[in-house]
């Protein structure tokens, strides 16, 4: 370890005698000996030296009593004074100023050479600097063996912890990955972040709560935890397309009972137990991250799929009863995409057990989307979204059979067909009701809804007719392709 001026008044060889205050500490550490002969070395000095002198240049007290407060000013730990050359005596204007400012002062012998206490100042910390460098490949060792053998980034967070003697988190598209205790909450005050560079804009930053120790080792860790990182993201993108593919199965009705209860028995989620399912859906490549996205806390035994439809890319988690409110993890959810950029409504629906009820609540989380909040609570299973679940009825189909002649009308000529017809459903078929939502003329209402009934068949006057068009809407507003 380094040096202090009581270490080196202690070597019998070098015959050092401390002049100074009884009161002046000797205990601080000398990073460097610097030998000068200059009036003011303030300015070549960093601090932390010890400085020897033989005090060729301080032939006035006043001199004498200048180099003091120069060499307190630059911060050096001492003044070692070499007597026997112009000066057969320490100066007594030297050590009384030096004992006024707390500035150590050691005689030096005329036959004690200045590079000797160099030389084992030297010494001293180059052997502290190895001693440093094995115990840091020692850590070195220590992380990549904790990561390689499958402890992971907890494991790794947890010896990294104890190297620098702080709390760590590290997080992950705005949310937590890995801490070392609970409840902690990084913020710019208490916390030193260091970022985590993954070739992913996914900010992810390692957190060390202040005051820590690091000689090196948390930018070697650093290197270690982006490469983990990246590895998560891949295998977290990997599993969530596995689980798509047998959930989209089972949601499209394509299986039967059993072979549907041992897919979900694989993905781990047990057919008996009643889950809920939350649904983000996007433009497909809109948000790349989507598959990605790390899940905030609450979700460790939710499964997450990724199902890509027509365009469209899902999230959809399953996520048993006794995880929490749904509302809340909706709410968890939203907050998480929103801090990654990602703008799309969360979709929620409702608890029921088997393979049926997953589609079931699949279809409510669809339905719940459209209704244009962050987060949107399950209500009951329309009759639209009973008729989507079955693979056996071709409503999307019919639907663009029925509503194509009004959208091709509309292209065509700038009408607005669809929107008078969704007003005039949506009033109940209020003539005076739709001229005032449309600020139009209530003949001009009539004259669109006899275009209507022409262009498609279906007169909206006519109950049976308007249960058909109310029918197609519902189905264009929820199908993937809308």
């Amino acid at each position: 370890m380094a040096l202090s001026l009581a270490d080196l008044l202690a070597v019998p060889t070098l015959q050092l005698k401390n002049l100074g205050s009884t009161r002046t500490p000797l205990s601080a550490a000398i990073d460097w000996v610097a030998v000068t002969e200059l009036e003011n070395p303030q300015s070549f000095l960093s601090g932390g030296e010890l400085v020897l002198t033989t005090g060729a240049r301080q032939g006035t007290a006043d001199a004498q009593r200048s180099f003091v407060r120069q060499i307190k000013r630059a911060g050096a730990v001492g003044i070692g004074f070499g007597i026997g050359f112009e000066h057969d005596a320490v100066p007594s204007a030297l050590i009384a100023e030096a004992n006024r400012w707390s500035v150590p002062v050691v005689e030096v012998p005329y036959i004690t050479p200045f590079i000797a206490i160099g030389k084992l100042v030297a010494d001293a910390r180059s052997s502290d600097h190895y001693t440093k460098l094995e115990r840091l490949l020692r850590e070195h060792q220590v992380l990549a063996r904790t990561l390689l053998t499958g402890g992971g980034l907890p494991a790794l967070l947890q010896k990294l912890s104890s190297m620098v003697a702080a709390n760590l988190v590290i997080t992950q598209y705005g949310s937590e990955v890995a801490a070392t205790s609970p409840d902690l909450t990084p913020d710019d005050g208490a916390w030193h972040a260091v970022a985590l560079s993954t070739g992913k804009r996914d900010a992810s930053t390692l957190w060390l709560h202040k005051p820590f120790h690091d000689d090196g080792i948390v930018d070697y860790a650093r290197g270690l935890i982006s490469i983990e990182l990246n590895n998560l993201v891949q295998r977290r993108q990997s599993a969530r397309q596995i689980a798509g593919q047998a959930i989209a199965d089972i949601v499209r009705g394509t299986l039967n009972a059993a072979d549907s209860a041992a897919r979900l028995d694989n993905l781990g989620i047990s057919p008996a137990a009643k889950n809920f399912v939350l649904l983000v859906s996007v433009e497909e490549g809109k948000f790349s991250t989507l598959s990605t996205i790390t899940l905030p806390s609450g979700f460790e035994n939710a499964i997450a799929a990724t199902i890509s439809s027509e365009g469209r890319q899902e999230l959809l988690l399953v996520v048993p009863t006794h995880a929490g409110d749904p509302a809340v993890l909706g709410r968890d959810l939203s907050h998480q995409m929103h801090n990654v950029g990602i703008t799309a409504p969360v979709g929620i629906g409702g608890a029921y057990p088997q393979a049926n009820g997953l589609r079931w609540s699949y279809f409510e989380a669809r339905e719940a989307t459209t209704r244009g909040l962050e987060v949107n609570v399950p209500e009951r299973l329309s009759l639209t979204s009973l008729l989507l679940a079955s693979g056996d009825v071709p409503m999307a189909d019919m639907a663009a059979e029925a509503l194509g002649p009004l959208t091709d009308f509309d292209d065509a000529h700038g009408a607005e067909l669809v929107d008078t017809l969704e007003t005039y459903l949506r009033l109940n078929g209020s003539v005076a009701a739709v001229a005032e939502a449309l600020a139009l003329h209530r003949n001009t209402v009539r004259y669109r809804l006899t275009q209507i009934a022409e262009l498609t068949g279906y007169d909206p006057a006519l109950t049976p007719d308007r249960v058909q068009l109310w029918l197609a809407l519902a189905v264009r507003r929820l199908s993937p392709q809308a």
